[in-house]
């Protein structure tokens, strides 16, 4: 239990995604062990981590040390795309389970798109991962609509999210709008936008509205609208803050006023590697 009861999850194609997670990117050692661990006894759900992160031994240890029910953690990872030729993929996602010391996780991504491999091979081995137990649940990271539909039609297992860098100041909507009509959740990474929001004053007037901080507003700007956020950070103080976002709601008004900040030209993570995608 967090100080604010249960998280809730949001339902996507079979998979119950808690909607507050935690980030570990750059997270490393023992402190990523100690976040990971401390987050859980405090009531988290859902860790995400990566292969291309470098912790995820850190982060099983975090997982085994909280004490929680491994049936009760929703735990993330990632294949990097140097590791999307279908043989690849399998010994990949079988070598993150022999760092994280599980027999499965639940749910695995593609963690950005590879034009150099045919999108329908990595699929069909992500699929058979799945058919073979090394995961609950698929999905995808950083794709764009069109590549998700892509995705679909050569998918023989259920998709279950896209995650994406989301947060008040770029505009999803479509992107958005694009998952929910295929029954997928949006995973928000980069949910504060890498501390940009602490100096905008729409958020700063919301936050005092609410005796909130302006990370609290926004997290809670994107779970009502049923979009999990999966904030990183490294002080234990920050993950009770980022916790505390279910005891209160935002009025349609200041739903409004948020969105309201949302630009094309929002974007803070565009990688080479996926290519010269047409983002969303």
């Amino acid at each position: 239990m967090s100080a604010t009861g249960p998280i809730p999850s949001v339902a996507a194609n079979g998979a119950e995604i808690p909607l507050l997670g935690l980030g570990t990117w750059e997270l490393r050692g023992r402190n990523c062990a100690r976040i990971v661990e401390q987050a859980l006894r405090l009531g988290y759900r859902a860790i995400d981590t990566a292969e291309m992160y470098d912790n995820e031994r850190e982060v099983g240890e975090g997982v085994r040390a909280s004490g929680v029910k491994r049936g009760d953690v929703f735990l993330t990872t990632k294949i990097w795309p140097s590791h999307f030729a279908p043989r690849e993929l399998e010994r990949a996602a079988r070598d993150c389970l022999v760092r994280l010391r599980l027999s499965e996780v639940d749910l695995l991504l593609l963690h950005w798109p590879n034009p150099q491999v045919p999108l329908a091979e990595t699929i069909g081995a992500l699929c058979k991962v799945k058919r073979d137990g090394l995961t609950r649940h698929i999905g995808v990271s950083n794709f764009t609509l069109a590549l998700i539909e892509e995705a679909l039609a050569a998918a023989s297992e259920p998709l279950v999210c896209d995650q994406v860098e989301c947060h008040p100041f770029l505009d999803q909507s479509r992107l958005i709008a694009g998952c929910r009509r295929h029954g997928l959740a949006v995973v928000a990474y980069s949910p504060l936008a890498r501390g940009d929001i602490r100096n905008d004053p729409v958020l700063a007037r919301v936050a005092a509205a609410h005796g909130k901080t302006a990370a609290q507003i926004c997290l809670r700007f994107l779970v009502q609208r049923e979009i999990v956020v999966i904030p990183r950070t490294g002080k234990l103080e920050r993950l009770s803050e980022n916790a505390a976002i279910f005891d209160f709601a935002l009025s349609e008004a200041e739903m409004r006023d948020i969105a309201a900040l949302a630009s094309r030209d929002g974007r803070l993570i565009d990688w080479a590697y996926a290519g010269r995608m047409k983002w969303d």
